[in-house]
């Protein structure tokens, strides 16, 4: 026979303050009455926290009543502009950053093109923050954290960024030193992990509890939604399913880099198979300029030699999409990345290739935060991080 495990006091507080903010931020206008029927605890309690939350500039009466029995109740909304945040997006070839509030509204934002990596990437991310936090300033608006997204396995607790090869990051206590430099709190995590909570809360996933977000650029990685929470696994590896197998005969072959499925269906994966397929037929210099962008388009145009690239790649995006449907039962999986461009013309075959072979065909839709996922995911990591705050299913 298990053991219930016991919430203490101050989980249960974290886990009241946490659903009242929510319900609020979801049903807003509301008033305090309604909030205890909706959660079903007592009107004290509400009354308690929604004091503590006005107290922290998290909510704040809107000034209209509402009649109900003849009496009037004061109505309270979530605080969306009350806060900002600053976002990062990182990969090998450029940063996104934003300034945006609670809402997910965007202030301003910036691409920054490079190829750096090591110190010089990290000097390069120190750049754009301080664009961004000069900006942040001039609003006079708090700013309640910095998010950043790293392209590798990260130590979310420890802030760490463990291994992130297309930077050359290795154990770089990445939180310590950005929160030492900006006195500012600072949350890391896997930028598909970020994403994946971005479309959930702000994009395509709203209204669902359980997710996964694939992207498919240069790797291909799965941000995992669970009851509304990031599944990471054991050792934080959850969602490197570009290391997935299309077949046994890739067993016992040892990779560096790039895993098996990566190497075949990702962006890199794509133009290398042309650049094969191709061989002997155009220049060298030709071959070397050829990108994914280049085969999907000539799919596009049924010209001869993209077509078993594009299909092959199809297959094993299906094999990919029908394992996390089996795995995780998820309410949608959403695509995102380079490849989703090309989502008119693979979506359907990717469905039509599973249909009957699993028990569910999944819902599979296209991202629409795109590069601004990883940013709104980190307003709900801010959040968590900064208040005592839990991540509570969402309102049906």
């Amino acid at each position: 026979m298990g053991i219930t495990p016991t919430i203490t006091a101050t989980e249960m507080r974290g886990i009241n303050r946490s659903a009242v903010l929510e319900t609020i931020r979801l049903r807003g206008p509301i008033a305090r009455i309604q909030i205890a029927e909706l959660l079903q605890i007592s009107l004290p309690t509400v009354i308690r926290v929604v004091d503590e939350l006005i107290a922290e500039n998290l909510i704040k009466p809107t000034g209209s009543k509402e009649w109900s029995g003849g009496r009037k109740r004061p109505l309270l909304e979530f605080n969306s502009d009350g806060h900002i945040i600053i976002g990062i997006d990182m990969d090998e070839t450029r940063l996104y950053g934003a300034v945006v509030d609670l809402a997910g509204n965007i202030l301003h934002e910036t691409f920054l093109p490079h190829h750096t990596k090591g110190v010089e990437c990290y000097d390069f991310l120190v750049r754009i923050i301080d664009q961004l936090l000069a900006f942040a300033r001039l609003t006079g608006k708090n700013i309640r954290g910095i998010g950043v997204g790293a392209p590798g396995i990260t130590y979310y607790e420890k802030g760490v960024v463990q291994w992130a090869p297309t930077i050359e990051w290795r154990n770089l206590p990445l939180k310590e030193k950005l929160e030492e430099r900006f006195q500012i709190p600072v949350v890391l995590d896997n930028d598909v992990n970020l994403s994946a909570l971005g479309e959930m809360w702000f994009g395509v996933g709203r209204g669902c509890t359980n997710l996964v977000l694939v992207i498919v650029g240069s790797g291909i990685g799965a941000g995992i939604i669970i009851d509304g929470g990031i599944y990471r696994g054991s050792h934080l590896t959850a969602g490197e399913i570009g290391f997935m197998l299309p077949d046994r005969s890739y067993l016992g072959i040892r990779r560096e880099g790039y895993g098996t499925l990566e190497s075949l269906a990702s962006v890199v994966g794509i133009a290398e198979r042309a650049r094969q397929k191709l061989a002997g037929q155009s220049s060298a210099t030709e071959l070397a300029a050829i990108t994914a962008e280049d085969v999907l388009n000539a799919y596009r145009r049924r010209e001869e030699w993209a077509l078993p690239i594009v299909t092959d790649t199809i297959d094993y995006l299906a094999q990919m999409i029908a394992t996390l449907s089996v795995c995780f039962d998820p309410d949608i999986i959403v695509l995102s990345g380079e490849i989703a461009k090309s989502a008119d013309f693979l979506i359907q075959p990717i469905l039509k290739r599973i249909d009957g072979i699993i028990p569910i065909c999944p819902k599979l839709v296209v991202s629409e935060l795109n590069h601004r996922a990883v940013v709104m995911g980190a307003i709900i990591e801010i959040l968590y991080n900064t208040t005592d705050y839990y991540l509570v299913r969402k309102l049906s």
